[in-house]
């Protein structure tokens, strides 16, 4: 007998229902590609007064918190070991690429002065609880790739090490929390005091890791605190009256250490004012956190783009650096051409740089994004759009 079953017509063409995107989703995607756009865009351009515009690190770290405590309600072991599964396969697949073309260019045991040192570091590259060496100095690929990529390729790494860290550490502030929530939150700010007044005369590696665990902690601990709901139990009226005080003083405090909008001197080498504008800023954001059911008007064209951005997040932040370096590379190499001779205004132009850059980070998302979809567990694909 035919196990053939005539189905009706309306129900055999109804449309599968798309996915389910949950509103508030909508508003930290929004938020993280954001933040990936000033990222690229500050590095190229160096503009002092975007990092007070929006913080993107800030940002950054409050949405990942928030993403890990949402996780956590599952057994930390396994959630701890999903995550960085997530993260190590993009860096690993940039330490491949990166590391072969420094040894090429004759980098070797002998650069850190010891070469057991030089080993043992390399393993930082397959788990970056620290920072993973580099070659400095190296000549670049002309019309290619400037000098000094090495560096430029090792730079967003910090980035890793510190995510790598709060990951590992989020099973404790989550049992924090519960104890004491606002005193978690506030720690790291304390931490970061300390370390701006008081020398401690910590080791290199020790000093910028715990620097940075200082300086951002604060929004990854506020991150996780928004999703177990600890905002929502504070009055309405708080949160926008004490987050601009506290944004004010990170102000004061970086122009007192220099800073200003103008300047050569950026917020990033100022951790403490770095760390209270970012916790005030990211304190404002998370308290709008508005459920867009549908995205507003303005926001509807850049789905895809948004989508995009937020599927290949790891692998924009890795790789764009050294495709900024690639692009301003050949852009300069357009002096030497002498039909061009004329066109001083738009050679000096740092647009069409940014518009280089961002085509060279899609080469890259298609040539190396599909690694986070195999870290994920998920089917490879080139524009998960």
């Amino acid at each position: 007998m035919s196990s053939y079953v005539e189905v009706p017509q309306a129900v055999a063409t109804a449309p599968a229902p798309a996915p389910r995107v949950p509103a508030r989703d909508r508003y930290f995607d929004f938020l993280r590609a954001l933040a990936l756009f000033r990222v690229v865009l500050y590095h190229l351009m160096g503009w002092a007064w975007l990092p007070l515009a929006f913080p993107s690190m800030g940002v950054m770290f409050a949405l990942a918190g928030n993403l890990m405590s949402r996780s956590l309600k599952r057994p930390a072991l396994q959630v701890v070991r999903g995550r960085m599964r997530r993260l190590l396969p993009p860096m690993w697949l940039l330490g491949a690429v990166g590391i072969t073309g420094m040894l090429a260019q004759g980098w070797g045991p002998g650069s850190e002065g010891h070469p057991a040192w030089w080993w043992g570091h390399l393993l930082f590259w397959v788990v970056p609880l620290s920072d993973p060496p580099y070659a400095a100095g190296l000549p670049g690929i002309h019309h290619v790739l400037g000098d000094n990529w090495g560096a430029n390729l090792a730079e967003p790494l910090w980035y890793l090490r510190a995510y790598l860290w709060f990951v590992l550490l989020s099973p404790l502030f989550r049992a924090m929390l519960r104890r004491a929530a606002w005193p978690t939150v506030l720690a790291p700010v304390a931490l970061c005091a300390l370390l701006e007044f008081v020398d401690l005369g910590l080791p290199g590696r020790v000093d910028s890791a715990l620097t940075d665990f200082a300086t951002f902690g604060a929004c990854w601990i506020l991150g996780m605190a928004h999703q177990a709901g600890v905002l929502r139990k504070v009055p309405g009226y708080l949160v926008p009256s004490l987050a601009p005080i506290v944004m004010a003083l990170g102000y004061a405090w970086a122009v007192h250490g220099g800073y200003s909008v103008t300047g050569s001197t950026e917020l990033d080498s100022i951790p403490l004012a770095q760390a209270l504008w970012s916790l005030g800023s990211v304190l404002l954001l998370l308290h709008i956190s508005p459920s867009w059911a549908q995205w507003p008007a303005p926001l509807r064209r850049w789905d895809r783009v948004i989508t995009l951005l937020n599927s290949r997040a790891v692998t924009v932040y890795l790789w764009h650096n050294l495709c900024i370096l690639v692009a301003a590379t050949v852009w300069d190499d357009l002096w030497s051409i002498h039909a061009l001779a004329g066109a001083g205004k738009f050679l000096n132009s740092s647009w069409p740089v940014l518009a280089v850059t961002w085509f060279l980070v899609g080469l890259c998302v298609l040539c190396f994004g599909w690694v986070e979809d195999v870290a994920a567990k998920r089917a490879p694909r080139l524009f998960p759009v």
